[in-house]
C-alpha cells in the first residue's frame, strides 16, 4: 500500500468550505480511481493546514493516478481555498491497523 500525502494552507474564513469540497466532492472522485484504498482529512484550526493522506494499493497506482490529470483536477476544486500551493510527498503504508 502507498498513501499519498499533501500538505496545503487555506484561507481561514475558508475552512468549512474545504471540508465540504473534500467531503462532497473530492472523496466520491477518488472512489471512482482504480487503487483507490480510502482517504483522511486532517485539519488544524490553528494555523488552517490541512494534511490530506490518500492511500493506494501500490506506488504505480498513485502515479497512474497523477499522470492521469486526476490529481491536479482535485487540487483545481481547492484552488480557491488555498494560500499557497500544497506539498506533495509519498510514504509506503509499512503498518495499516
Amino acid at each position: 500500500m502507498f498513501a499519498r500525502v499533501m500538505i496545503a494552507p487555506m484561507k481561514m474564513d475558508k475552512l468549512d468550505e474545504t471540508i465540504k469540497t473534500y467531503k462532497e466532492n473530492i472523496l466520491p472522485a477518488a472512489k471512482s480511481q482504480k487503487g483507490d484504498s480510502g482517504a483522511h482529512l486532517l485539519t488544524d484550526r490553528k494555523t488552517t493546514n490541512v494534511v490530506s493522506i490518500f492511500l493506494w494499493g501500490s506506488e504505480e497506482e498513485a502515479i497512474a493516478n497523477e499522470q492521469s490529470g486526476y490529481l491536479q483536477e482535485q487540487i483545481g476544486k481547492l484552488k480557491e481555498f488555498l494560500t499557497a500551493s500544497p506539498v506533495r510527498e509519498g510514504y509506503e503504508v509499512s503498518i495499516q491497523d
